[in-house]
């Protein structure tokens, strides 16, 4: 029986994911300059493998990121009360960047400069999920 991810490995891969994809970096690559393989990576960012210290501090600085940049909005591993339907820990945010197409969108949208039509397509994505959850 395999054991669950620890939460903040699965943050900690998440945010290295989303980190590399910024910058359209493969996991090939990233692998060849943490000299471990792709497959490695993956587990990195799957949070199947945790990341010591060490590996960390190599990972900020190919990544170009401080250290503390992997824990930003980490789960607190807190037990929560009855009533809370969301895990506070978990971030959809950095679910939704961690993915290519989250990453696009984000990309393409920032790239609108005219608010009205920012405003226009936000107004259309939330009648499109409206519509869908009904």
């Amino acid at each position: 029986m395999m054991k669950a991810p620890n939460p903040i490995d699965k943050h900690v891969g998440a945010r290295v994911r989303m980190r590399r994809l910024i910058l359209g970096m493969s996991q090939g690559k990233l692998g060849s300059a943490l000299e471990v393989t792709f497959q490695q990576v993956q587990k990195y960012e799957k949070g199947a493998n945790r990341i010591g210290a060490s590996r960390l501090q190599q990972l900020a600085r190919v990544l170009d990121v401080p250290p503390a940049y992997f824990f930003e909005d980490a789960p607190s591993g807190e037990v929560r009360g009855p009533g809370f339907a969301e895990d506070e820990g978990h971030n959809h945010i950095v679910d939704f960047l961690s993915t290519s197409e989250g990453l696009q969108l984000n990309r393409a949208f920032a790239a609108i400069r005219d608010a009205k039509v920012r405003k226009k397509i936000l107004d259309l994505v939330v009648s499109l999920a409206a519509t869908a959850a009904e």
